[in-house]
């Protein structure tokens, strides 16, 4: 093991000044990280007090100003800002006169590509955009988990060598994303990421329905190695009633969440349609049992339908404003 002491980062000479549009829980974090690179940063802004906080816990001793004095102090800006807040903040910056020429400006949007920091190139600046695929906290952890954290990474070509360097200097790896690609790679993240969230939530809200006292220690273990699995086999990772073509028992979920959580109805159907449909087509799910489950699936109302009396007027009903149900 190495034993030489390392310099502290606040001896090395400082290549970049950097400010921080924005103190929501992402751009303080990469702040941070680029300090420990030996970078340094100049100036925050943030409106909130929560924004307050998190500037002075990763950020301490620096100022914290309005935006366009961010841009003047600093020669690397982050502008870490809401999606749809991004197109405004950027123009109001170029039209105001704040955005200098040779300055590189930085977004962390995963939706948007550099095209969005267009009025900024105009005004000389040079835009690249680096969106860590990673849940931040807010706090000083977040820094830690950057650590070989992907970043979706979108920048002219004359600019993609300082873009992935930078990454890396934060413990990143970099992910080139085209332009145009740039929503689809950011709902990709939102599917999986986001979504899980709201997943977990209501399967431990049900286990504690269902007694469970410590609903997150049951699941720990079994949601863990879910992912794993998932991660190294894909859909040849799927088991539970659906890929099996349990039927029965599907219903029996349906009916129970009905009685006590209606609100996961929808949710359960739709991702149980899904997961049957990727079972059919790799093999798992064998087609002689999908018809069963698949018919309890489409006999389950959508969330904006309540079950009524039995139609007597044949096939047509599934062709009026409705459509089909599933």
């Amino acid at each position: 093991m190495n034993t030489t002491p390392q310099p502290d980062p606040k001896d090395r000479p400082a290549r970049l000044t950097v400010g921080v549009v924005g103190a929501g829980r992402v751009g303080p974090a990469l702040a941070a990280s680029l300090q420990l690179a030996g970078h340094r940063p100049v100036a925050v802004s943030g409106v909130s007090d929560a924004s307050r906080r998190r500037a002075a816990a990763l950020l301490p001793d620096v100022p914290l100003v309005a935006p366009a004095e961010v841009l003047q102090r600093a020669e690397l800006v982050l502008l870490t800002v809401p999606d749809d807040a991004l197109p405004g903040l950027v123009t109001g910056l170029a039209e105001t006169g704040s955005v200098r020429p040779g300055q590189l400006l930085v977004h962390t949007s995963g939706r948007y590509g550099a095209k969005v920091l267009d009025p900024a190139l105009r005004a000389g600046a040079l835009p690249l955009a680096l969106h860590p695929a990673m849940t931040f906290t807010g706090t000083p952890v977040d820094v830690q988990r950057l650590a070989g954290c992907s970043f979706g990474v979108t920048a002219p070509e004359e600019l993609r060598l300082a873009a992935e360097a930078l990454v890396i200097e934060m413990g990143g790896e970099p992910e080139w994303i085209a332009e145009e690609r740039r929503p689809l790679y950011h709902a990709a993240l939102a599917l999986g990421a986001n979504h899980l969230v709201t997943l977990v939530a209501q399967s431990m809200e049900l286990l504690r329905t269902a007694g469970v006292t410590a609903p997150d220690r049951m699941l720990g273990p079994l949601l863990g190695a879910a992912l794993d699995n998932a991660l190294r086999s894909g859909d040849a990772a799927l088991t539970g009633p659906v890929a099996r073509g349990d039927a029965g028992t599907v219903a029996a979920h349906i009916e129970e969440l009905r009685a006590h959580a209606p609100q996961a109805v929808a949710g359960y159907v739709a991702m149980a349609c899904a997961t049957a449909d990727r079972a059919l087509d790799h093999g798992l799910l064998k087609a002689e049992l999908a018809e069963d489950l698949l018919g309890v699936l489409a006999e389950t109302p959508g969330p904006s339908e309540k079950p009524g009396p039995a139609d007597t007027d044949g096939p047509d009903d599934t062709d009026g404003p409705e459509g089909d149900a599933r």
